[in-house]
């Protein structure tokens, strides 16, 4: 009964998408959403979601600065940098090098670099979470990857270039949006949202369970906690937060 409710739930909403789905059906939806309305709204978004999310980042990133190397420095590397609404949190001096499967970010990057000058930024790099090839093994202390394993192809192949580019004893700073527990009616709508949800936000799933992933990789500590994010009628309050150490 649940599955054929989700199923006509889903019919509805695709029905109030159509224009959407027919853009996509044509070869258009895709390149608008990933130039044009998809780098708007995430800025937009990322401002919302920093105000909701401010205080559990700066309990997250207080401990960067324990895995400064022997040599003195910091070195970041960030994964789906975006908009960088995460450079205010980084400590002064830090080198961060950014990626970003999605090159057209420039005009909030730009912004967000401005007001944030206390960090050094090296590269911007247009790539995969999954195919780091330009970063170099073991030559980071620390990545960052916020609201980014919702939408890469691959969440397990994303964790073994994670470990790959960090050096021994680096940690990979994570918050993320995750499915709801299953018997929960949050859960119901992330079911429902699902495939819009997905088309509309350049891929983005609502359902991926990715502290389990994070439980498999092979790092030698997980600090995690579930958390809420008040962001009313959206179906991604599910929130999990912490660091790995390689």
């Amino acid at each position: 009964m649940a599955e054929a409710s989700v199923l006509f739930l889903r019919a509805c909403l695709a029905l109030l998408a159509m224009p959407i789905y027919l853009l996509s059906f044509l070869g258009i939806w895709e390149p608008f959403c990933r130039k044009i309305f998809f780098p708007y709204f995430l800025e937009k978004f990322s401002a919302v979601h920093e105000r909701k999310t401010k205080k559990q980042k700066q309990e997250l990133f207080r401990n960067l600065p324990d895995f400064t190397s022997p040599s003195g420095e910091l070195k970041l590397l960030e994964i789906g940098t975006g908009c960088g609404a995460n450079f205010q949190f980084y400590p002064p001096g830090c080198k961060v090098t950014c990626t970003d499967i999605n090159p057209n970010f420039q005009r909030g990057l730009s912004r967000s670099m401005n007001k944030n000058q206390h960090v050094h930024y090296e590269h911007f790099l247009v790539a995969a979470g999954e195919d780091l090839h330009q970063v170099p093994s073991g030559s980071v202390d620390a990545v960052i990857c916020t609201l980014v394993l919702c939408s890469v192809h691959s969440v397990n192949g994303t964790l073994k270039e994670v470990l790959r580019v960090l050096r021994p004893g680096g940690a990979f700073y994570f918050l993320e949006h995750v499915a709801a527990d299953h018997s929960s009616w949050k859960y119901f709508w992330q079911q429902i949202c699902y495939p819009t949800w997905k088309l509309v936000f350049d891929g983005c799933c609502l359902t991926r369970e990715i502290w389990k992933n994070l439980e498999q990789a092979n790092f030698s500590e997980l600090k995690l906690q579930h958390i809420s994010v008040a962001l009313p009628w959206t179906p991604i309050q599910p929130h999990i937060i912490g660091y790995a150490v390689k």
